[in-house]
């Protein structure tokens, strides 16, 4: 029985299920007659997964998994472990961990929230991994774009600006710009109070051995709180990211 509101996807992923778990390699209809699906359905799903590298075919016409999943698997690989480096680094850091410290990546347009390092302190906002907003209004979104041309950014949203989530969000590309040209200078960036009127947040990014921004870290404040604290604490989180950065492989020399 179908479990999502797409059957063909269901489909694709017993296909897959059942080449990973057979201990032989398959032909189309050996699968079709396994998984009881028509062969013609089954022979469209099999030739998508050829086409995307997912699978690939013998000689002998049986399908084996394909080199893309190694694509996916590391991807995985990388994104647990910023994570768990994430975990291991913040403990040497008892200043920053009096306050709330998030762990984000960049989805398209999009933060989604990785992991948290939370405080008891009421800031009116839920940083639970998985949750989703628009770039545009977070630090951590902002450092993460600020790596990235502002063409490439406006294609992200299509050329169409997303709508502020209150009256303090920025509102338009050229005003973003304009705050992204002062993250390039401090790498700091900062949502002051566009997520959530009262709450700042400061970010900065984490980069790979590539040289690519591969997460996010902010510390979310009381506004009063941002006020005495942003110099100390800004001076400990591009620390903390710079040790990440070593640790995944890049060399800078400041």
């Amino acid at each position: 029985m179908s479990t999502t509101t797409v059957p063909a996807l269901d489909k694709t992923f017993e296909i897959l299920d059942l080449i990973t778990a057979h201990p032989q390699p398959m032909s189309a209809a050996q699968i079709a007659k396994a998984l009881g699906f028509a062969r013609s359905s089954t022979h469209n799903i099999l030739q998508s997964l050829l086409d995307k590298h997912v699978i690939y075919k013998d000689t002998d016409n049986r399908f084996h998994l394909g080199s893309y999943l190694l694509y996916w698997a590391g991807k995985y690989e990388q994104q647990h472990g910023v994570i768990e480096l994430f975990k291991d680094l913040i403990v040497h850091y008892p200043a920053l961990r009096q306050h709330t410290v998030t762990l984000s990546k960049l989805d398209v347009g999009e933060v989604v929230f990785l992991t948290c390092h939370e405080t008891p302190a009421p800031l009116g906002f839920t940083f639970r991994a998985g949750v989703r907003i628009p770039a545009v209004f977070s630090a951590t979104g902002k450092a993460m774009l600020s790596t990235m041309s502002m063409p490439a950014i406006k294609a992200l949203y299509g050329g169409v600006f997303p709508t502020p989530l209150n009256h303090n969000g920025v509102a338009s590309f050229e005003a973003l710009e304009a705050e992204l040209a002062d993250v390039q200078k401090t790498r700091i960036s900062l949502d002051d109070g566009q997520l959530r009127d009262g709450m700042y947040c400061m970010g900065t990014y984490v980069r790979n051995a590539s040289g690519h921004a591969v997460a996010a870290m902010a510390v979310s404040f009381l506004q009063a709180e941002y006020e005495m604290k942003r110099e100390e604490v800004s001076a400990m989180l591009i620390d903390l990211a710079k040790q990440m950065e070593q640790r995944l492989g890049f060399g800078h020399s400041s």
